[in-house]
């Protein structure tokens, strides 16, 4: 069964092109280092809820979006494989230019449930 990734974090509105070639990069260090998917998406359809939400969590400020993020691994094990050489990577050096890490949070989860789409076969 595969393991997941994720995290959230707030990211200034006015920032997003910077912030967008980061996560590019990072992108890019995961699926070097053995990642079988990595995305990251920011705040479309996300609303504010009554007791807690997306914005809450992150402690959202005024010009800020949250982003979250999301790395797909074989097992737990790969993921400890993957992130150590990650986080040895010197490309990510430089951290997160413009966002406030102190307000994000992560955390690696295994599925409970697991579905896609399959191809459909050649020539139908």
């Amino acid at each position: 069964m595969a393991y997941v990734d994720t995290f959230v974090i707030p990211v200034p509105e006015a920032g997003m092109d910077a912030y967008r070639k980061q996560a590019k990069l990072g992108a890019k260090v995961w699926m070097e280092h053995g990642a079988l998917q990595y995305i990251e998406a920011a705040a479309d359809d996300v609303p504010e809820g009554k007791t807690t939400d997306f914005y809450r969590a992150v402690k959202r400020k005024e010009g800020e979006t949250v982003v979250v993020g999301i790395a797909l691994y074989k097992n737990r094990k790969h993921r400890d494989e993957v992130m150590k050489k990650v986080m040895a990577d010197k490309r990510l050096a430089n951290g997160m230019e413009g966002v406030d890490g102190k307000r994000m949070f992560w955390g690696g989860f295994k599925p409970l449930v697991e579905a896609a789409v399959k191809e459909p076969a050649a020539g139908k």
